[in-house]
C-alpha cells in the first residue's frame, strides 16, 4: 500500500461569481521513502495540490488517505499531523521574524509531540546538524541568515517531528545555482538517512531530474503524464510534457533547434473547453480531442507509464 493516495481529488474556488477549478480529478500515489516530482506551468494547481496533501486546504471532492487514514480528518490527531510536514517556497516569509532558530525548530516538537526541555534541545541539535548548521546558529534570527541558511532552517523545522512525508513547494526557486545544488544534495542525504518521502513541487526541471524518482506533469489542474524520471526526460509521451521539456534552456546547440514551442493561449480555468483542455495548443490533435476528455491510463507502448492523451508523442 502506498504511503499517500489521492483518488478523484478536486479543489474549486469561487471568484467573481464563478466556480474556478484549481485541481480537477487527480489520482496520485507516493511510496514510502521515494520522491515524486510535480511539475507544470505557474497556475496549473501544483501548490494547491501540495497544500491539500499537507492539510492546509481541504479538498472539495475526492479522497486523500495517508497510511490508510482519511485526510484532512485524521490531521486532528497530533500523532498523525506530525507525520506530514511542508517546506514553503519563500523561507523568510515562512519563518517568524521574532523567533530565534532554536525556537522555530523546536515549535513543532512542542505542538505536535509534546516534547519540551532537554529532550527538545537534544532533538533541535540533532536536526540542525542534519541540515548542516552548527550550534552557533541556534540564537540567530531569520534576518541574520542567508537565503540558503533560512531554507535549511525551514527544512529542519519540517524534519524535527520525524515525519514520513514532506511536501516541498518550490524550495530552491529563490536560491542561486550553487546553493540550489547543496540543498538538493542535502535532501538526498536526509532521505537516505531518515527514509522520508518527498513530494517535490517545482518548475525547475533540472532540479527535479536530479532529485525525483518519478515525475508527474500537471496541466490546468490535471495530471497528464507520470513516469519514472529517466523515462519521462528521455521520451515524453504527452505533447505538453514534450513542450515543457523543450522549453528548458540548453547549452547543447543540437537541442536548441529541437524546441516545440506551444501555440495559442492557456484556457481560463473558469471557461475550460469541451474535451481535452490542451487541444487548442496541441500539434498532435485529433477530432475526438475537442469532444472527449481523455483519462490518465497506462500507456500500452510504455510499460509503467501513465498518460492522458488520445494521440501520444511517438517513442523514439
Amino acid at each position: 500500500m502506498a504511503l499517500l493516495e489521492l483518488t478523484g481529488v478536486e479543489k474549486t474556488y469561487r471568484a467573481a461569481g464563478r466556480i474556478v477549478p484549481a485541481v480537477r480529478g487527480v489520482d496520485l500515489a507516493i511510496e514510502a521513502g521515494r520522491t515524486l516530482g510535480l511539475v507544470g506551468e505557474s497556475g496549473c494547481g501544483k501548490s494547491t495540490l501540495g497544500r491539500i496533501i499537507a492539510g492546509l486546504h481541504p479538498q472539495s471532492h475526492g479522497t486523500v488517505t495517508f497510511d490508510g487514514l482519511a485526510l484532512p480528518t485524521a490531521y486532528g490527531d497530533r500523532a498523525v499531523r506530525r507525520r506530514v510536514q511542508m517546506v514553503f517556497q519563500h523561507p523568510y516569509q515562512s519563518l517568524n521574524p521574532r523567533l530565534r532558530v532554536e525556537a522555530t525548530v523546536a515549535e513543532p516538537l512542542r505542538l505536535l509531540a509534546g516534547v519540551t526541555g532537554r529532550d527538545a534541545d537534544r532533538r533541535v541539535d540533532e536536526v540542525l546538524h542534519l541540515v548542516g548548521l552548527d550550534a552557533s546558529y541556534r540564537r540567530r534570527l531569520p534576518r541574520e541568515l542567508s537565503g540558503g541558511q533560512q531554507q535549511r532552517v525551514a527544512i529542519a523545522r519540517a524534519l524535527v517531528s520525524r515525519p514520513d512525508l514532506v511536501v516541498l513547494d518550490e524550495p530552491t526557486s529563490g536560491l542561486d545555482q550553487s546553493v540550489r545544488g547543496r540543498i538538493v544534495a542535502l535532501l538526498r542525504r536526509i532521505q537516505a538517512e531518515e527514509g522520508v518521502a518527498y513530494l517535490f513541487i517545482s518548475h525547475d526541471l533540472d532540479t527535479v531530474r536530479r532529485l525525483a524518482d518519478e515525475v508527474a506533469v500537471m496541466y490546468l489542474g490535471r495530471i497528464v503524464e507520470r513516469a519514472a524520471t529517466p523515462d519521462l526526460f528521455a521520451a515524453p509521451r504527452h505533447p505538453y510534457t514534450r513542450a515543457l521539456l523543450a522549453a528548458v534552456p540548453s547549452m547543447d546547440p543540437r537541442r536548441r533547434g529541437n524546441r516545440a514551442p506551444l501555440a495559442g493561449e492557456t484556457p481560463s480555468p473558469s471557461e475550460l473547453p469541451d474535451g481535452c483542455a490542451f487541444a487548442g495548443r496541441c500539434a498532435n490533435i485529433l477530432d475526438r480531442c475537442r469532444a472527449e476528455q481523455p483519462i490518465l491510463a497506462p500507456d500500452p507502448d510504455a510499460p509503467g507509464r501513465l498518460v492522458e492523451c488520445f494521440n501520444p508523442v511517438p517513442l523514439p
